[in-house]
């Protein structure tokens, strides 16, 4: 049996500031298409990712966390496909490699992540595992404090959702971009 669904105990805000101890962050290629890139697996085979456009369930993670912000006089966050490859990739890398976490295996943070899939003003991430639903994950997310914060944020402009089914289910990334 597995584990209840849930969001990450604490969702990814602002950048930190690089350190000795940081690990470097990946050379793999990056980009919005194609095989592999910065979050890819490390495992047996590299996954595949779509080149375009959104799966009919993070197109629903997209209209609900609009829905939320709408209520709360927020703007609507614009789909960007940069984030959705880079919140793919990452929700692709847990699934394959078994950890979740907003810091990759390789040690690339959030913000890596998004600047490597070509995004130059990486705002903030949520992540979560588990949730079955579009509808379920939003609700998770606006029931924590930090992960409601990072939806609700006006200030935010852009949006980028990946779902990937993993052994233990589902894993979720949603990146958040201030342009």
């Amino acid at each position: 049996m597995s584990a209840p669904p849930s969001p990450t105990p604490k969702p990814s805000t602002s950048r930190p500031a690089k350190t000795a101890d940081t690990p470097a962050r990946s050379s793999s290629p990056g980009g919005s298409g194609g095989s592999g890139g910065s979050g890819g697996s490390s495992g047996g085979g590299a996954p595949t990712y779509r080149t375009t456009g959104a799966s009919s369930v993070e197109r629903a993670v997209i209209g609900l966390t609009n829905d939320e912000r709408a209520t709360a006089g927020c703007g609507p966050l614009r789909t960007d496909e940069r984030l959705m490859a880079a919140a793919e990739r990452h929700s692709a890398d847990m699934a394959a490699n078994g950890y979740f976490s907003h810091t990759s295996q390789n040690g690339d943070t959030p913000w890596d992540r998004m600047e490597a899939a070509g995004y130059s003003s990486p705002g903030a991430e949520n992540i979560a595992k588990g949730y079955g639903s579009a509808e379920a994950v939003v609700r998770g997310w606006m029931d924590s404090p930090g992960h409601r914060r990072n939806i609700l944020n006006c200030d935010l402009r852009a949006i980028g959702v990946g779902m990937v089914d993993g052994p233990d289910g589902k894993l979720w990334t949603q990146n958040f971009g201030w342009k």
